[in-house]
């Protein structure tokens, strides 16, 4: 069912958690507000994901859903979106964690993912879907968000992830004091064990290359599995990469703005990269990357262990797959490299 000529004031999006997952779902907020600048576009994601919100120019408000203090959470939910209710909700969550933000921004129309595409009975506390299709990329999917507003199919695709000009100073100093050498980012972990690339496999690459002129900074957060993965790596490497591991999301953000590369696995620095125009060098094993890796550009970076040889990419594939990334060499990765700088260059050296 389509939704053409709505003139919704206040329009919720859903989208809590997963960094990936918020970027993807930023043309829509795009979108939206390209329809009508006057739209407040309310967006409700948990914390970690939210700083990704911060400063974007389609986004009015930003409400914080910690899911993780349960009851608690929820009533600090109802409390920030009380007498203030939205016309419209975009739920774009498949569990049901999606509900209880969808119900309570007071929205009478809430347009949920297809039925299918739903678990744990999201389907029935959503007046309007998407319409029923084969699984697509998950970019893909959420512009479907198009059709049933009424929003142009063929409107640009634009992210528009955005910084302050504090950010920028910071972004700027940083990068200047590593001198002229194009910069590679490199990104040791993911939030699920099962999608990283070995540790032991990273000095072989920091290694390698540092030897092609790369200066070599490690990006990511500060949890004990990265911080044990990081000094690993800079232990065993002949060349010790720059230790960019921290707790800020917005810093993460704007050294993956920042370099000339990333090297990353299934997590979503992966995504900010793409989203801003820096080459990445995806690496897939366990998950599907035609469903959830680089949209469109960049996909000829992606090392692929997950589709089975002879066959063609498939975002309908969704299971996981065990001990696919322990097949990925540092070889095959320094190779993905050396086309990211053939194809791509490295524009953001020259900039510096």
């Amino acid at each position: 069912m389509r939704l053409d000529g709505r003139r919704d004031r206040r329009v919720a999006i859903v989208q809590l958690s997963g960094i990936g997952d918020v970027v993807h779902a930023l043309p829509i907020a795009n979108d939206l507000k390209r329809d009508d600048p006057g739209r407040r576009v309310v967006w409700i994601a948990e914390p970690t994901p939210a700083r990704v919100l911060e400063h974007h120019p389609s986004v009015d408000e930003i409400v914080v859903f910690d899911k993780a203090r349960g009851m608690d959470g929820v009533i600090a939910l109802a409390q920030a979106l009380r007498g203030r209710p939205c016309d419209l909700t975009l739920n774009m969550q498949r569990y049901l964690k999606g509900v209880f933000p969808s119900l309570l921004s007071g929205a009478p129309v809430r347009v949920g993912l297809p039925p299918s595409k739903t678990r744990e009975g999201v389907r029935f506390f959503n007046t309007h879907h998407l319409p029923e299709g084969p699984w697509r990329h998950t970019q893909d999917q959420l512009l479907a968000y198009r059709e049933v507003l009424g929003l142009p199919a063929d409107a640009p695709v634009e992210w528009g992830i955005s910084f302050s000009e504090e950010e920028r100073a910071t972004q700027a100093r940083f990068f200047r004091d590593l001198g002229d050498a194009p910069v590679a980012g490199v990104v040791l972990a993911t939030a699920n064990p099962k999608k990283d690339w070995p540790v032991d496999s990273y000095p072989a690459l920091v290694d390698a290359l540092s030897q092609k002129g790369y200066r070599v900074l490690l990006i990511g957060g500060p949890g004990v599995r990265e911080r044990t993965a990081a000094a690993r790596v800079m232990a065993a490497t002949a060349s010790p990469p720059i230790d960019g591991m921290g707790n800020s999301v917005r810093a993460m953000m704007w050294m993956v703005d920042g370099v000339d590369l990333l090297v990353s696995p299934d997590t979503g620095p992966l995504h900010i990269a793409h989203a801003m125009g820096t080459p990445v060098v995806g690496l897939f094993g366990h998950t599907n990357p035609a469903r959830v890796g680089p949209w469109k550009r960049y996909r000829d970076l992606v090392v692929d262990r997950y589709t089975e040889a002879g066959r063609q990419p498939d975002p309908s594939a969704y299971e996981p797959k065990l001990g696919r990334m322990e097949t990925i060499r540092a070889e095959d990765v320094v190779g993905m490299v050396e086309r990211a700088r053939s194809v791509y260059g490295v524009r953001k050296a020259t900039q510096r």
